[in-house]
Protein backbone atom coordinates (compact mmCIF):
# COMPACT_ATOMS: atom_id res chain seq x y z
CA UNK A 1 0.00 0.00 0.00
CA UNK A 2 0.98 3.44 -0.47
CA UNK A 3 3.33 5.63 1.93
CA UNK A 4 1.96 8.98 1.18
CA UNK A 5 -0.53 11.09 2.91
CA UNK A 6 -4.28 10.59 1.63
CA UNK A 7 -6.37 13.56 2.23
CA UNK A 8 -9.70 14.17 2.41
CA UNK A 9 -12.01 17.39 1.52
CA UNK A 10 -15.39 17.43 3.48
CA UNK A 11 -17.83 20.64 3.14
CA UNK A 12 -20.34 21.10 5.27
CA UNK A 13 -24.34 21.49 4.44
CA UNK A 14 -25.34 23.00 1.18
CA UNK A 15 -27.98 25.45 1.52
CA UNK A 16 -30.27 26.37 -1.61
CA UNK A 17 -28.96 27.52 -5.16
CA UNK A 18 -26.28 29.77 -3.11
CA UNK A 19 -25.02 27.20 -1.79
CA UNK A 20 -25.07 24.55 -4.85
CA UNK A 21 -23.31 27.46 -6.96
CA UNK A 22 -20.28 27.81 -4.58
CA UNK A 23 -19.60 24.48 -4.68
CA UNK A 24 -20.09 23.65 -7.94
CA UNK A 25 -17.76 27.04 -8.51
CA UNK A 26 -15.21 26.06 -6.19
CA UNK A 27 -15.18 21.94 -5.73
CA UNK A 28 -12.00 21.70 -8.32
CA UNK A 29 -10.09 24.62 -7.27
CA UNK A 30 -10.00 23.69 -3.49
CA UNK A 31 -9.45 19.80 -4.41
CA UNK A 32 -6.35 21.23 -6.25
CA UNK A 33 -5.28 23.64 -3.55
CA UNK A 34 -5.20 21.14 -1.00
CA UNK A 35 -4.09 18.49 -2.71
CA UNK A 36 -7.36 16.35 -1.78
CA UNK A 37 -7.35 12.68 -3.24
CA UNK A 38 -11.32 12.37 -2.26
CA UNK A 39 -14.25 15.01 -1.30
CA UNK A 40 -17.40 14.61 0.53
CA UNK A 41 -20.28 17.22 0.72
CA UNK A 42 -23.62 17.15 2.31
CA UNK A 43 -26.53 17.59 0.44
CA UNK A 44 -29.13 17.80 3.20
CA UNK A 45 -30.60 21.29 2.04
CA UNK A 46 -29.41 21.83 -1.47
CA UNK A 47 -33.05 21.90 -2.91
CA UNK A 48 -34.26 25.19 -2.00
CA UNK A 49 -33.30 24.36 1.94
CA UNK A 50 -34.63 21.15 2.38
CA UNK A 51 -33.39 17.57 0.54
CA UNK A 52 -32.05 16.88 -2.37
CA UNK A 53 -32.80 15.33 -5.90
CA UNK A 54 -31.43 13.72 -8.63
CA UNK A 55 -30.22 16.16 -10.78
CA UNK A 56 -28.90 18.56 -7.87
CA UNK A 57 -26.89 15.05 -6.76
CA UNK A 58 -25.69 14.64 -10.36
CA UNK A 59 -24.38 18.25 -10.76
CA UNK A 60 -22.40 17.79 -7.16
CA UNK A 61 -20.87 14.43 -8.60
CA UNK A 62 -20.07 15.84 -12.00
CA UNK A 63 -18.42 19.14 -9.91
CA UNK A 64 -15.96 16.64 -7.97
CA UNK A 65 -17.97 14.61 -4.97
CA UNK A 66 -16.86 11.52 -4.86
CA UNK A 67 -19.62 10.82 -1.95
CA UNK A 68 -22.73 12.32 -0.38
CA UNK A 69 -24.42 12.67 2.71
CA UNK A 70 -27.32 13.94 4.14
CA UNK A 71 -29.74 13.80 7.55
CA UNK A 72 -33.00 14.77 8.65
CA UNK A 73 -34.61 16.16 5.49
CA UNK A 74 -33.71 13.54 3.34
CA UNK A 75 -37.13 12.41 2.66
CA UNK A 76 -38.38 15.93 1.63
CA UNK A 77 -37.86 15.29 -2.00
CA UNK A 78 -40.12 12.78 -2.85
CA UNK A 79 -39.01 12.20 -6.22
CA UNK A 80 -35.32 11.24 -4.89
CA UNK A 81 -36.83 7.96 -3.50
CA UNK A 82 -35.64 5.93 -5.78
CA UNK A 83 -32.73 7.64 -6.98
CA UNK A 84 -31.46 6.52 -3.17
CA UNK A 85 -32.11 3.09 -3.77
CA UNK A 86 -30.26 3.22 -7.74
CA UNK A 87 -27.31 5.18 -6.12
CA UNK A 88 -25.26 4.07 -3.27
CA UNK A 89 -22.92 7.09 -3.34
CA UNK A 90 -25.56 9.13 -2.37
CA UNK A 91 -25.97 8.24 1.58
CA UNK A 92 -29.26 8.63 4.16
CA UNK A 93 -28.56 8.27 7.32
CA UNK A 94 -27.83 4.26 8.56
CA UNK A 95 -30.02 4.23 11.33
CA UNK A 96 -33.63 5.15 10.19
CA UNK A 97 -35.59 1.61 10.43
CA UNK A 98 -34.79 -0.78 8.21
CA UNK A 99 -36.91 -0.95 4.64
CA UNK A 100 -36.56 2.80 3.79
CA UNK A 101 -35.12 3.70 0.96
CA UNK A 102 -31.64 4.14 -0.08
CA UNK A 103 -27.84 3.54 1.51
CA UNK A 104 -26.20 4.33 5.20
CA UNK A 105 -22.69 3.32 4.05
CA UNK A 106 -20.90 2.53 1.33
CA UNK A 107 -17.48 1.90 0.34
CA UNK A 108 -15.48 3.21 -2.61
CA UNK A 109 -12.01 3.11 -3.72
CA UNK A 110 -10.30 6.59 -4.99
CA UNK A 111 -6.92 6.49 -5.87
CA UNK A 112 -5.37 3.24 -4.36
CA UNK A 113 -7.38 3.61 -1.46
CA UNK A 114 -10.54 2.11 -0.28
CA UNK A 115 -12.83 4.69 2.09
CA UNK A 116 -16.05 3.94 3.77
CA UNK A 117 -18.39 6.49 4.03
CA UNK A 118 -20.50 6.46 7.19
CA UNK A 119 -23.67 8.63 7.22
CA UNK A 120 -25.54 8.91 10.70
CA UNK A 121 -28.42 10.99 12.65
CA UNK A 122 -28.57 11.92 16.06
CA UNK A 123 -31.57 12.06 18.71
CA UNK A 124 -31.13 14.47 20.70
CA UNK A 125 -33.71 17.04 19.62
CA UNK A 126 -33.91 15.23 16.32
CA UNK A 127 -36.72 12.24 15.38
CA UNK A 128 -36.49 9.06 17.52
CA UNK A 129 -35.05 6.70 15.14
CA UNK A 130 -32.42 3.37 15.67
CA UNK A 131 -29.03 4.25 17.98
CA UNK A 132 -26.35 5.64 15.99
CA UNK A 133 -23.88 4.65 18.09
CA UNK A 134 -25.07 1.30 18.17
CA UNK A 135 -25.38 1.10 14.25
CA UNK A 136 -21.82 2.89 13.63
CA UNK A 137 -20.39 0.35 16.25
CA UNK A 138 -21.79 -2.66 13.77
CA UNK A 139 -21.44 -1.40 10.75
CA UNK A 140 -17.46 -0.69 11.50
CA UNK A 141 -16.90 -4.25 12.88
CA UNK A 142 -18.91 -5.73 9.57
CA UNK A 143 -16.35 -3.41 7.33
CA UNK A 144 -13.14 -3.37 9.38
CA UNK A 145 -11.46 -5.63 6.93
CA UNK A 146 -12.47 -4.22 3.97
CA UNK A 147 -10.83 -0.80 4.67
CA UNK A 148 -8.48 0.99 7.09
CA UNK A 149 -10.19 4.42 6.22
CA UNK A 150 -13.50 5.09 7.99
CA UNK A 151 -15.19 8.60 7.28
CA UNK A 152 -18.52 9.58 9.73
CA UNK A 153 -20.96 12.35 8.88
CA UNK A 154 -22.97 12.74 12.15
CA UNK A 155 -25.37 14.42 11.49
CA UNK A 156 -27.04 15.86 14.93
CA UNK A 157 -28.12 19.03 16.82
CA UNK A 158 -26.44 18.32 20.62
CA UNK A 159 -22.96 18.83 21.09
CA UNK A 160 -22.51 16.27 23.81
CA UNK A 161 -24.30 13.80 21.40
CA UNK A 162 -21.51 14.42 19.02
CA UNK A 163 -18.42 14.25 21.26
CA UNK A 164 -19.61 10.69 22.77
CA UNK A 165 -19.87 9.21 19.29
CA UNK A 166 -16.44 9.93 18.69
CA UNK A 167 -15.29 9.23 21.67
CA UNK A 168 -17.34 5.92 21.42
CA UNK A 169 -15.90 5.40 17.67
CA UNK A 170 -11.67 6.59 18.95
CA UNK A 171 -9.55 4.20 17.61
CA UNK A 172 -11.99 2.63 15.28
CA UNK A 173 -12.56 5.03 12.62
CA UNK A 174 -10.53 7.75 10.91
CA UNK A 175 -12.62 10.78 11.08
CA UNK A 176 -16.16 12.02 12.98
CA UNK A 177 -17.46 15.28 11.84
CA UNK A 178 -20.61 16.60 12.48
CA UNK A 179 -23.08 18.44 10.62
CA UNK A 180 -26.97 19.63 10.78
CA UNK A 181 -26.76 23.25 12.58
CA UNK A 182 -24.42 24.97 9.79
CA UNK A 183 -22.42 26.84 12.45
CA UNK A 184 -18.53 26.12 11.78
CA UNK A 185 -16.97 25.14 15.57
CA UNK A 186 -13.44 25.21 16.10
CA UNK A 187 -12.65 22.48 18.56
CA UNK A 188 -11.02 20.39 15.69
CA UNK A 189 -8.52 17.46 17.25
CA UNK A 190 -7.49 14.35 17.27
CA UNK A 191 -8.27 11.56 19.87
CA UNK A 192 -6.20 9.76 21.55
CA UNK A 193 -6.99 6.32 19.29
CA UNK A 194 -6.28 8.53 16.47
CA UNK A 195 -9.47 9.46 15.77
CA UNK A 196 -10.32 12.90 14.49
CA UNK A 197 -13.26 15.19 15.30
CA UNK A 198 -14.72 18.22 14.77
CA UNK A 199 -18.20 19.38 16.01
CA UNK A 200 -19.31 20.98 13.11
CA UNK A 201 -18.37 21.47 9.83
CA UNK A 202 -19.96 24.49 9.27
CA UNK A 203 -22.50 25.14 5.70
CA UNK A 204 -21.50 26.14 1.99
CA UNK A 205 -24.36 28.52 1.55
CA UNK A 206 -25.67 32.40 2.34
CA UNK A 207 -23.53 34.14 5.02
CA UNK A 208 -25.99 37.07 5.62
CA UNK A 209 -28.29 34.99 7.10
CA UNK A 210 -29.68 32.59 10.47
CA UNK A 211 -28.18 29.33 9.46
CA UNK A 212 -28.61 30.47 5.77
CA UNK A 213 -32.22 31.22 5.79
CA UNK A 214 -33.86 34.87 5.55
CA UNK A 215 -33.14 36.27 9.08
CA UNK A 216 -36.47 38.21 8.56
CA UNK A 217 -38.87 35.00 8.80
CA UNK A 218 -36.28 33.53 12.09
CA UNK A 219 -37.03 36.76 13.86
CA UNK A 220 -40.99 36.64 12.83
CA UNK A 221 -40.93 32.88 13.65
CA UNK A 222 -39.11 33.99 17.12
CA UNK A 223 -41.69 37.12 17.94
CA UNK A 224 -44.63 35.75 16.86
CA UNK A 225 -44.22 31.80 17.58
CA UNK A 226 -46.45 31.05 14.51
CA UNK A 227 -45.31 27.99 12.13
CA UNK A 228 -43.20 29.73 9.42
CA UNK A 229 -40.97 28.42 6.33
CA UNK A 230 -37.65 28.89 6.69
CA UNK A 231 -36.87 30.94 2.93
CA UNK A 232 -32.90 30.44 1.74
CA UNK A 233 -31.33 33.57 1.60
CA UNK A 234 -30.20 35.11 -1.85
CA UNK A 235 -26.84 37.03 -0.13
CA UNK A 236 -23.56 35.43 -1.36
CA UNK A 237 -22.36 32.13 0.06
CA UNK A 238 -19.35 31.13 2.45
CA UNK A 239 -18.31 27.65 2.60
CA UNK A 240 -17.08 25.99 5.42
CA UNK A 241 -15.53 22.56 5.93
CA UNK A 242 -12.27 20.55 6.27
CA UNK A 243 -9.09 19.02 5.13
CA UNK A 244 -8.14 15.94 6.84
CA UNK A 245 -4.64 14.02 6.41
CA UNK A 246 -4.50 10.31 7.06
CA UNK A 247 -1.68 7.88 6.84
CA UNK A 248 -3.72 5.49 4.75
CA UNK A 249 -1.47 2.07 6.13
CA UNK A 250 -2.84 2.66 9.69
CA UNK A 251 -6.26 4.18 8.26
CA UNK A 252 -5.30 7.30 11.14
CA UNK A 253 -5.56 10.70 11.52
CA UNK A 254 -2.48 12.87 10.55
CA UNK A 255 -3.88 16.33 10.66
CA UNK A 256 -6.77 18.05 10.40
CA UNK A 257 -7.51 21.18 9.06
CA UNK A 258 -10.71 23.47 9.11
CA UNK A 259 -11.44 25.38 5.76
CA UNK A 260 -13.84 28.77 5.51
CA UNK A 261 -13.76 30.86 2.54
CA UNK A 262 -16.28 33.33 0.87
CA UNK A 263 -18.13 32.45 -2.73
CA UNK A 264 -17.39 34.28 -5.91
CA UNK A 265 -20.41 33.41 -7.52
Amino acid sequence: MASRKFKVLALGDIIGSAGQRAVVAACEGLKRRHNADMVIVNGENAVEGFGIDEATAQRLFAAGANVITTGNHVWQQKSAMSYLDREDRILRPANYPGGNPGHGYCVVDVRGETVVVLNLQGRVRMPSIDCPFRTAKDIVRKLKGKAKIFIVDFHAEATEEKEALAAYLDGEVTLVFGTHTHVQTTDERILPGGTSFLTDIGACGPHDSVIGFKSDVSVRRALTQLPLKNEVSDTTARLHGLVLSIDPVTGKTLNIERIREDSLV
